[in-house]
């Protein structure tokens, strides 16, 4: 019944991960609390209910922008939906209030302002509807410890005493663990299903670079994606100004938004942001929170954010839609010294304190050489097993090299000092500073100066290898001190042997192409872009990104095929389906090319076959396309997954013997392999150097996963290198 709604009103075939739980929940009538990523699908999660339910769905949004995007896109459904807030005329509140007393609408969305304005007379007025449920988005914001607090939402818990039968669900993408107890005790919520998804963004990948010439940097990257909407956040009104009027002048379609513009301005450019009129918003963080854009391809960070939390929101305004998207962050460490006094609060050293923790996080996710995505994931206490294939870290092949004596160093260091520094004290005594900060018994000590011969920024480099490597911790007490751990004795005992990254030897690996029709898409896009034009609303409303992409790489050639396409449901169908299957009939015609829908039932189909027991569900599903006959190329677009991550199911496979090694590697090289693995008992990285660029990873992978069914007692390697999210 529910994935009959969704197709029907929504055009999907299948729920995200615990959207049928969360929504099961509050059709329950439990209050419910969901931890979901940016563009996870939150708002199905209040909307399927509201369109199940009897009466209407009362949404608490502080994003007056998100609102209005919302309610349009609902009505794009043929859902009857409306906003109240202050962009509003009385005249047009009032009709709102009148829709609404007559039982007309399906979600009313309001500011949390609105619920305590008029000495509680709108209080009064909703308690004689017929409320059928309350939707509490970006609930983060009723935490003073989060990123982004909001006064307004401590009173919500109004909500629970004036509305006692009435199930709650609060909403937010962005909660540690302190914020999320704020959440469920402030709320005062009763014995709720909490629910917390991945926060992993798989199709995002994360990239840090030095700050130095970030303009020329920033260029460089943009001309790469010249067709590509995104966003460059900035931490300055000024730098705004600058850089949009620099791309501007280099022939980019850009816009500034900050808080010093006036308000018929940043109107302006928001609305041509939305509407694909202009390609890039260079922007502070003023803007983005209201944005509801599916098809933000890129999210530049100019300068370093003040936490992960705001860091992470942002970058998941890139890629809502689930195509592959960037996010670039331009890293000085200098931009953490001018934030400190940034995120100083006045009178509250409690709350200075966490939230210089936090920006102590941000510089370690900026300096360190573990998989961006796990430190991402750790950070909001989820384990990720590293070896993502889909950041700058994991797709960059480090030569190492014996650093073991500059590790002892730098552990005696912190040793001798009584661990009672942070990494710039240390790295200066190392140094020999002769700094005034240098205490002068300090410089008695006989580690003193012994790493003179390194420059600064190689040591910071190194103590960030140390730290992620586990040999060396910063405290999260009031100053980030460094402390010895239990892996550090038996370096300074020299019974361990420690491997640093030689960072200055690099080899970027080029990510796998997804297989559509370029030409196709483009086609599509303009289409789009004219039927937003005559129906006056944003693009992505009509359809996303990935509609399109899933049009140009599956061909359909009837108007039966589209409903197999995601987001084609029932009143799109009919408002946008013979339009969109004549330009897709017309341009295969042109270019002979035939349909391959038969993939796209496929994988449909695999759902409700019986999954092996031990076997997650998703290495089923693709097992069984394989076995069709798909190439993992085509699977990995049927599925929307990476190549590595179909790759990592198929491996599987083959280490059972369900599968062999010569049904993805040729017999000569399969050979060589396995010769190279019967010397080499190093690892997955020796193996590759030794045999070569002419051998890929994903070659090896397979071929030792044959190779260690048949000799069961050789050693496991170096780990997942695929490492994709099911």
């Amino acid at each position: 019944m529910l994935v009959e709604k969704l197709q029907e009103k929504f055009g999907y075939s299948e729920f995200k991960p615990y959207q049928e739980k969360i929504i099961t929940s509050v059709m329950n009538g439990c209050d419910t609390v969901a931890l979901m990523p940016t563009g996870g699908g939150k708002s199905i999660c209040y909307q399927l209910p509201a369109l199940m339910l009897d009466g209407m769905a009362v949404v608490i949004s502080p994003l007056i922008a998100l609102m209005k995007d919302q309610v349009d896109a609902l009505r794009l459904h043929g859902i009857e939906a409306a906003y109240l807030n202050s962009s509003q005329s009385m005249g047009e509140q009032q009709e709102v209030i009148d829709l609404a007393r007559e039982g007309q609408l399906k979600l009313l969305y309001l500011a949390p302002e609105r619920l305590f304005a008029e000495s509680g007379d709108f209080i009064a007025f909703l308690r004689g509807l017929n409320i059928a449920l309350f939707a509490i988005d970006e609930a983060h914001c009723i935490s003073q410890w989060g990123h982004d607090f909001r006064p307004e939402y401590l009173k919500l818990a109004v909500l629970k005493t004036q509305f006692p039968g009435i199930p709650v669900i609060a909403l937010t993408a962005t909660a540690d663990k302190r914020t999320r107890k704020d959440i469920l005790s402030k709320l005062e919520l009763q014995n709720p299903n909490v629910f917390i998804s991945s926060f992993n963004r798989a199709n995002i990948h994360y990239t840090v670079v030095p700050k130095q010439d970030s303009r020329d940097k920033l260029v460089d990257f943009l001309r790469k994606r010249p067709d590509d909407s995104g966003i460059v956040y900035v931490l300055s009104r000024k730098s705004a100004e600058q850089i949009a009027g620099d791309l501007e002048a280099s022939g980019f379609l850009a816009k500034p938004y900050h808080a010093g513009l006036d308000r018929e301005t940043r109107q302006k450019n928001q609305e041509l942001f939305i509407r694909d009129e202009i390609k890039i918003m260079v922007a502070t963080i003023a803007f983005g929170m209201g944005i509801d854009k599916s098809n933000v391809r890129f999210v530049v960070h100019m300068d370093l954010p003040k936490n992960i939390e705001g860091y992470y929101q942002e970058t998941g305004r890139a890629g809502r839609d689930g195509l592959q998207s960037d996010a670039l962050l331009f890293f000085s460490r200098g931009d953490a010294m001018l934030l400190r006094s940034f995120v100083e609060v006045d009178n509250d050293a409690e709350q200075t304190m966490v939230m210089l923790n936090k920006l102590n996080q941000m510089v370690g996710y900026g300096e360190s050489r573990q998989c961006r995505r796990q430190f991402l994931l750790n950070y909001f206490d989820e384990p990720h097993p590293g070896n993502c294939g889909t950041c700058d870290n994991c797709t960059t092949e480090f030569e190492y090299f014996d650093g073991t004596i500059i590790a002892q160093k730098a552990l005696s260091a912190v040793y001798r000092l009584k661990e009672g520094f942070g990494v710039g004290y240390v790295i200066d005594f190392l140094r020999g500073s002769k700094s005034v900060r240098i205490k002068e018994w300090h410089k008695e000590l006989k580690t003193y100066g012994v790493g003179a011969d390194l420059s600064r920024p190689d040591w910071q480099r190194y103590m960030r290898n140390l730290i992620d490597e586990g040999y060396l911790r910063i405290d999260d007490g009031e100053f980030p001190l460094l402390k010895l751990t239990g892996k550090s004795l038996p370096v300074l005992k020299g019974q361990e042997q420690v491997m640093l990254v030689k960072v200055e030897e690099k080899k970027e690996v080029k990510a796998e192409e997804q297989p559509y029709d370029a030409g196709l898409f483009k086609a599509l896009k303009e289409l789009r872009y004219v039927l937003a034009k005559e129906e006056n609303v944003p693009p992505y409303m009509i359809f996303s990104d990935r509609t399109l992409m899933e049009l140009a790489t599956y061909i359909p050639l009837t108007l039966e095929d589209l409903p197999k396409i995601s987001g084609f449901g029932e009143v799109k169908l009919e408002r946008y389906g013979e339009r969109f299957l004549s330009s897709v009939v017309a341009y295969a015609n042109e270019f002979n090319l035939s349909s391959s829908i038969h993939l796209k039932q496929g994988r449909r189909k695999s759902k409700r076959k019986t999954r092996k027991k031990g076997v997650s569900e998703t290495k089923v599903a693709t097992y069984e396309l394989f076995k069709g006959g798909a190439t993992i190329e085509e699977i990995a677009t049927a599925r929307n997954l990476t190549f590595n991550t179909i790759a990592n199911h198929l491996e599987h496979y083959v280490a059972t013997g369900e599968l062999t090694a010569s049904q993805f590697v040729p017999a000569e090289k399969i050979t060589a392999i396995k010769a190279a693995a019967q010397t080499n008992k190093a690892g997955l990285y020796a193996l590759k150097n030794e045999l070569g660029d002419n051998f890929s990873y994903y070659e090896i992978k397979m071929v030792m996963a044959e190779y260690r069914r048949e000799k069961p007692a050789e050693p496991a390697g170096e780990g997942d290198l695929f490492g994709g999210a099911d």
